[in-house]
């Protein structure tokens, strides 16, 4: 499973910048979720008809529910957490989208019926730890109220995402992730219609070309890595490696937007990628659990 953690890696850094460029996007975040599901699946559909590769379909017919239901998660936990991102700092927003892999590791022998790996649960409480220091919370900046509870539910949106991704199978991940971005983008329009109806955007060069970019890379691009993992990688895993993306989202508001991150941020930060590396250094002394 080495490529998959690659390909995860990849994908929870690259989602790791989302929230830096956000803040030169002059359009609201709705806007930019829907813009981001339009083109990130336009974009992998191009590059499999590029390909001469068709849609599975009775794959898709056997596992339909699934794949909308993950899309409407994945619709509303962009929408949510952009909105997050726009109300309270980097840091506060990933700390509450991110208190997701703890919600799913409690779930998982219930809901998803996998044995956990005991061994590995204090490296996500090590790594939660980490995600607290690094968010200014320990300082007691909790910033707008509105942010934290929009970045709840993001979370929440999350652990939805993870459980329907479990439960799909013999799907391609190519043709699962245009599904799920398309699904996504109609979920957010009716509320980008309601919510900017007779409003006068702010459409500028600057906010188009980091919309594209969004689309095609972090979403057409990463979305592909992101999901081809989820789909294999045990749930400890994904929860472990998924807290490396606050870390580099709130490390790029440190160094870009000057956002504070003081001693306690970066102790939480080592806290993180070391908890990643024991976390992974396990799969290599116990095969069975992986």
């Amino acid at each position: 499973m080495f490529i998959e953690r690659v390909k995860y890696v990849l994908a929870v850094v690259i989602y790791g910048t989302i929230g830096l460029f956000l803040r030169y996007v002059s359009l609201p975040s709705e806007i930019v979720a829907l813009c981001r599901g339009i083109i990130g699946s336009a974009f992998i559909l191009l590059y499999l008809q590029a390909r001469h590769q068709s849609f599975n379909v009775p794959a898709i017919r056997q596992n339909l529910f699934w794949i909308i239901s993950s899309g409407i998660c994945l619709g509303m936990n962009w929408t949510l957490l952009f909105a997050a991102y726009m109300h309270t700092t980097v840091a506060i927003a990933s700390l509450c989208n991110y208190m997701a892999p703890i919600i799913i590791i409690l779930i998982t022998p219930v809901v998803l019926h996998e044995p956990l790996d005991m061994r590995k649960i204090p490296c996500v409480i090590v790594a939660l730890i980490g995600i607290v220091f690094v968010s200014g919370v320990w300082g007691g900046s909790v910033g707008n109220i509105a942010g934290v509870f929009l970045g709840f539910g993001s979370a929440l949106c999350f652990v939805g995402i993870v459980i329907c991704n479990r439960k799909i199978h013999g799907v391609p991940a190519l043709d699962k992730v245009v599904l799920q971005l398309a699904i996504s983008a109609l979920t957010i329009l009716p509320y980008v219609l309601l919510k900017n109806h007779g409003v006068v955007l702010n459409v500028n060069l600057q906010s188009v070309l980091i919309i594209l970019m969004l689309g095609v890379v972090h979403t057409g691009i990463a979305y592909c890595f992101y999901f081809s993992g989820m789909g294999s990688l045990p749930v400890q895993t994904i929860a472990v490696l998924g807290y490396l993306e606050p870390v580099v989202s709130v490390l790029c508001s440190a160094v870009f937007l000057h956002e504070a991150l003081g001693i306690t941020g970066w102790i939480g930060a080592v806290l993180v990628l070391g908890a990643a590396v024991v976390s992974e250094s396990m799969k290599t002394e116990a095969n069975g659990h992986e």
